[in-house]
């Protein structure tokens, strides 16, 4: 006969299952000591415990994952979106931005990072040189290259993938070994993340529906992309920790995904219903000929982005040198300092993450409109910081110059795919690409130069007059009236 608990039992009786139906751990051997029999008995209990915890946060974890996948994608093809094709690449951006973020969490301790973590404004000039190599030099290339690819955009976007999962493969080896191939697959990497954004833009209103806009359109597929990064960067980071390296093949594998997903796209991407040629530079009703060629309400809200994009460069580079080393009073430890900094400018991120947001719910925004109001916005938060520098006021700064970027970008690239044909979008986004990289870069140069100890008291000052001069500018040469010639070309519609 036996009795319950850790008390004696009868010979021959058998021993009792638990309250979760677990048999008991095996008897201890003859002699043992009493403290020891129970220590072993409540580590087996323990560890039966965890396991079923471990597996209950595991069930629930992976019903969490797929209710939130199965509510991305529902939310991807609302609105029609899934009837004309448009969710397939709100998915590929995802992808997209998952690979670059992989892409640049691998390079985080290279040369490309490492001097604004070390206050040493050389390699940061180095990484704005580098970075202007593709936008001023190969990127003018991009758009009339994808133009003849009017019936292949699929595969062109395909290979964009590909040629970058190739080369984070490439970086993967010279990482470690510091081979001079690092730069040039690092800059191949830089190029074929432009020649995707390109097609992708030019590839959207082809798969528009008639349920949205171009603006909430644009807004939806940038929100993609930073789900797709956000759920990307832990991963990477994991990878990361294993080694740089194991970053860039983790990129790999993200890109030969995208690649796959490219090609599967609908066939209307490919369609040229309606295409015309656009002829450059074009020549106005009075004679004059406009170098750009680019329609004049096309042309000024490219103008209007400048600002913005130019203040965002600016603001990233002066702030992270500025409170880096001359942190406001009572932030003075490298720990509170670093921060500061991240404060500043992770409000910036999330200005362009409310951006993205307001952009994809928005129910209609008026492109014209909104370039201005973002340029005059910037200028506005830029002088009140100016005047009573302090915390509070660089955060709403940081916070006014990523939403409105993101809002001006947005309605430039609306403009372009209603005021341009459609057979020249590739190249009318490189082109507008281009210009707002290379201000972002002039941008990053000057706030690296202000920064220094002898002129940062009258940095934000410069900015905010030289952002309120090309307002001026760009006021005055807003286009008074629709003519003739310039009047948009009707955008391809998808029929079912």
């Amino acid at each position: 006969m036996s009795t319950d608990g850790a008390g004696p039992r009868a010979p021959g009786d058998h021993p009792r299952p638990d309250a979760a139906g677990h048999p008991p751990p095996p008897p201890p051997p003859p002699g043992a000591p009493a403290n020891e029999v129970h220590g072993e008995a409540g580590s087996v209990r323990a560890a039966r415990a965890a396991a079923r915890g471990v597996k209950g946060v595991a069930r629930v974890t992976g019903r969490a994952s797929r209710s939130t996948v199965r509510t991305a994608r529902k939310a991807a093809g609302a609105q029609g979106a899934e009837r004309s094709g448009l969710k397939r690449l709100i998915e590929l951006h995802a992808f997209n931005a998952a690979g670059d973020s992989a892409f640049a969490i691998a390079l985080a301790g290279t040369v490309f990072f490492a001097g604004a973590t070390s206050g040493q404004r050389g390699p940061v000039l180095l990484f704005l040189g580098l970075t202007m190599v593709p936008f001023a030099i190969v990127a003018p290339l991009i758009g009339p290259f994808l133009d003849r690819f009017s019936h292949g955009r699929r595969w062109a976007i395909g290979a964009t993938f590909a040629f970058r999962a190739f080369l984070c493969w490439v970086l993967a080896g010279t990482l470690a070994s510091g081979s001079p191939w690092f730069y040039v697959a690092a800059l191949g990497v830089l190029v074929s993340g432009k020649a995707y954004g390109v097609a992708k833009a030019s590839a959207v209103p082809r798969l528009l529906p008639h349920e949205i806009t171009l603006v909430k359109a644009n807004g939806r597929v940038a929100l993609a992309g930073v789900v797709g990064a956000c759920a990307s960067a832990p991963l990477a980071g994991a990878a990361y920790w294993i080694g740089p390296e194991w970053a860039c093949r983790y990129a790999f594998l993200v890109f030969i995904v995208g690649t796959v997903a490219a090609i599967l796209l609908p066939s209307q991407v490919d369609s040229s219903t309606g295409e015309e040629s656009i002829d450059a530079p074009r020549v106005t009703a009075t004679g004059a000929r406009r170098g750009t060629g680019l329609p004049p309400r096309v042309a000024f809200a490219l103008r209007a982005n400048c600002g913005p994009r130019l203040l965002s460069g600016f603001l990233t580079m002066f702030m992270t040198f500025v409170l880096a080393t001359e942190p406001l009073d009572g932030w003075e430890t490298k720990t509170k300092s670093t921060l500061l900094v991240g404060l500043v400018i992770g409000a910036a991120g999330l200005g362009n993450t409310i951006g993205i947001v307001v952009a994809s719910v928005a129910r209609k925004i008026n492109p014209a409109v909104m370039v201005v109001v973002a340029l005059l916005a910037d200028i506005v938060a830029l002088v009140f910081a100016t005047l009573f520098y302090g915390l509070f006021l660089l955060v709403v700064l940081g916070l006014t110059v990523g939403l409105m970027q993101y809002l001006a970008k947005v309605s430039l690239d609306s403009t372009i795919q209603t005021g341009v044909p459609v057979r020249s979008h590739a190249s009318a986004f490189a082109k507008g690409d281009t210009t707002l990289q290379l201000a972002w870069v002039i941008g990053g140069f000057l706030g690296v130069i202000l920064s220094y100890p002898a002129v940062n008291d009258f940095g934000l000052a410069f900015a905010a007059v030289l952002l309120g001069s090309w307002a001026v500018f760009v006021l005055r040469s807003a286009p008074t009236r629709r003519r003739r010639d310039d009047a948009p070309e009707p955008v391809a519609t998808v029929t079912q």
